[in-house]
This record gives structure tokens, sequence and C-alpha cells, in this order.
């Protein structure tokens, strides 16, 4: 199985914690050289330091950018592919607050389309030209089971995920003639920050405790635990990967057999 990437440059969103982190490490261990791009300079620095050289001349470096401000956003990344066009990205960032759609404000479906589709729109428009110059281009949504099964509480994140993988299924028709595959990863529950955050808030919103908060969750869940942000990473690596060349358009859960559709 072909799973080297080197000689392959990553851009991965959302790096500086949890799957995105999880996602560069395991590009970098195949050998693609991979920037990172998050808001905390700090955490990218530290993550650029740690991640893997196979080689000497394997290069990895980090965009500080603000995924709601897209016109920033493109720029950075442009700057970057001019000087090293990228063929990977993973696009990846951090989910809206839960509640129930009904009772969300209209802006609060807006910021987060913004923060999700526009921007993704901004990173393909900015690293498309270097996937069609070398005919080998991967795009990777990490979004959510919920584009399957909507999942309670989280309606405007179900609803934005929704919108994101009917995106990535259009590109897939439009640009797989190019040598250039987009599919959609959807995490189940992972032991992530924004795992804390949808434990707080079914904590505030039923006042419950959070072991029986857990233990709730984890019964839907057959194979009996949370998922570890590594074991997404290496769903995000294999697509990312020339073996998965004739995977284009798919939706692939990785959540341990809790999603009950097909």
């Amino acid at each position: 199985m072909n799973l080297d990437l080197t000689g392959r440059h990553a851009l991965v969103c959302g790096a500086s914690q949890g799957i995105g982190r999880a996602s560069a490490i395991e590009l970098a261990q195949l050998g693609a050289d991979v920037t990172v791009l998050a808001r905390n300079e700090a955490r990218l620095q530290d993550l650029v330091a740690a991640l893997p050289r196979l080689r000497a001349d394997q290069r990895h470096g980090y965009v500080a950018a603000d995924m709601t401000d897209a016109a920033q956003l493109r720029a950075r990344i442009e700057a970057v592919a001019n000087a090293h066009p990228i063929q990977i990205v993973v696009n990846n960032t951090g989910g809206p607050p839960g509640g129930r759609a009904s009772d969300a404000a209209a802006g609060a479906f807006l910021v987060a389309f913004n923060q999700h589709l526009i921007a993704a729109q901004a990173v393909l428009q900015a690293t498309l030209p270097g996937m069609q110059a070398a005919g080998y281009g991967r795009i990777v949504n990490v979004i959510s089971t919920s584009v399957k099964e909507p999942i309670r509480n989280l309606g405007v994140s179900n609803t934005v995920r929704g919108a994101v993988a009917s995106w990535a299924k259009t590109l897939a028709g439009e640009l797989g003639g190019h040598g250039i595959t987009v599919n959609n990863v959807l995490p189940g529950y992972t032991r992530t920050d924004r795992l804390d955050q949808i434990l707080a808030d079914r904590v505030r919103a039923t006042g419950r405790d959070e072991h029986d908060i857990v233990q709730g969750m984890l019964a839907s869940v057959p194979a009996g635990r949370f998922a570890e942000p590594e074991e997404i990473a290496q769903v995000v690596a294999f697509l990312a990967s020339p073996a998965a060349g004739y995977v284009n358009g798919v939706n692939v859960p990785v959540d341990g057999g809790r999603t009950l559709s097909l």
C-alpha cells in the first residue's frame, strides 16, 4: 500500500490541538512537508518543533490566521502556497456552541457558516492551483457524524456541517478529473476540547452528573469507548495518501460504530 507522501506539502487547519494536531503529526510521519494553521502562534511554534522529520530536507512551518476572516486567511495561505505549492488540505475547525436550532439567533448560523464553509472555500481557492499543477490533490474535511444523523442540542453545528458535506460532494465531481479527491471524515465522540465542551453543555442543560452523561454517551457506542485523536488522524492520513486515489466524494464515519445509518 502506497502511503508515502514524500514531496507533498500538506496544510492542516485547526492544528494547534486535538484532531488537527494529530493529523499534522501523522502526515509528517508519512513524509509530507506540513504547514499548520491556527490562531495560537505559540502553540503552532511548539507543534512545528515537535513534528517528525524523516529527511534532512523535510520542512515544516506554520500560518497564524483566524478562520473567521476569509480574506486574511486566503492571503496568508496564498503567500505560503506561492513559495511551496500545497497538494493536501485538511479542513478542520472547532464546532459552534451547542443548543437547539429553534433557539439559535440567526447570527449564530452566519458566524458558523463563515467559520466553516466560507473559510474552506478560501482555503480551496488559495491551494487549488498547486493541486492542479501537480495533478495530485487531497482535500479532507473533518466534520461530524451529524451529516448522517443530526445530534441533539447541536442545531447550528448540524446545519452547517451538512452544508460543508454537500460542498465537498459537489467539489468531488468538479475536481476528480484533475487527480483531486474531496472526502469527509466524520469523527464520533473523541477525546478533545470539543468533547469537553459538549459534556459541559449537557451538564448545564440537564443538571445531571458528568459521569452519568459519559456513561449514557458510551452506551450508544458499540466499541464502548471514546476515540483518541490519533485514530481519527490515521483515517485522515490514509485519505491524503496515493493509496486513496480512487476514494472520492464519500463520508467516512470514524465513530466506533455509533452511527446507525449506512
